[in-house]
């Protein structure tokens, strides 16, 4: 029997991933659902923390957007996080982040996973929302082959299960946007070639000292009040 922890769009917010790293339970992996960069203060410890404990993550539109200085199509906000965001990542950052993969698949205790930031036919930048009809979840799967599909970019945690086969979001460790601003996680519980349980958690963390340095920094403060909220 192993167990995945698996997160998403940590966003430079390495207070909110202590917070689900004490709070979870021993697991055997950690999957990362893509953007561990921008809106929040720390990029460069987020990085450091993502090596250091050997998660493994995809690419996501943000991690690639401030590695190569390119917010096209972001709100103001975003726009002006994501040019600070560059500013602070050094060439090997950005070389790190460029290389992450825009999919893995992974058979583990031979349950077939599948993980991209945004779905299966876009695979960085499409956002599945928890409506999305259940024939176009079923069709994902399908093309994916899996049975747990793993999927990010959205900020808003769900867990549909279709025939036995999952597809889900954990939602955000470093910026929920569910109205809930606490840092959400799911848990996987497989064993030989069976999904024993997939279980959402939340747990707070001090949004306090990330909403401070996002002002003392002089990023835009709608991003720091934004925490407290969940939006």
């Amino acid at each position: 029997m192993e167990k995945v922890l698996v997160i998403a769009d940590i966003h430079a917010n390495p207070v909110a991933l202590e917070a689900v790293l004490k709070d979870v339970e021993p697991v055997d992996m950690v999957l990362h659902a893509g953007d561990i960069v921008d809106y929040n203060p720390w990029p460069r410890e987020a990085l450091a923390e993502v090596q250091r404990l050997g998660i493994t993550s995809v690419l996501g539109n943000h991690d690639r957007d401030s590695a190569l200085d390119t917010p096209i199509g972001y709100n103001p906000y975003a726009v002006t996080s994501c040019h600070w965001t560059h500013g602070q990542l050094s060439l090997g950052d950005q070389e790190y982040l460029l290389k992450l993969p825009s999919r893995i698949e992974r058979s583990i205790e031979g349950v077939r996973i599948f993980m991209c930031h945004g779905s299966p036919r876009g695979l960085i930048d499409e956002y599945v929302t928890p409506d999305y009809l259940d024939s176009t979840l079923r069709e994902f799967l399908y093309m994916t082959k899996s049975q747990v599909l793993i999927l990010g970019h959205t900020h808003i945690p769900f867990i549909k299960e279709l025939d036995g086969y999952y597809v889900l979001n954990p939602g955000s460790v470093g910026q929920s946007r569910d109205g809930d601003p606490r840092a959400s996680y799911v848990v996987l519980t497989l064993e030989s070639g069976r999904i024993i349980e997939v279980r959402n958690r939340r747990i707070g963390y001090n949004v306090d000292v990330v909403a401070d340095e996002i002002k003392r920094i002089g990023l835009p403060s709608f991003l720091a009040q934004r925490l407290f909220y969940g939006l």
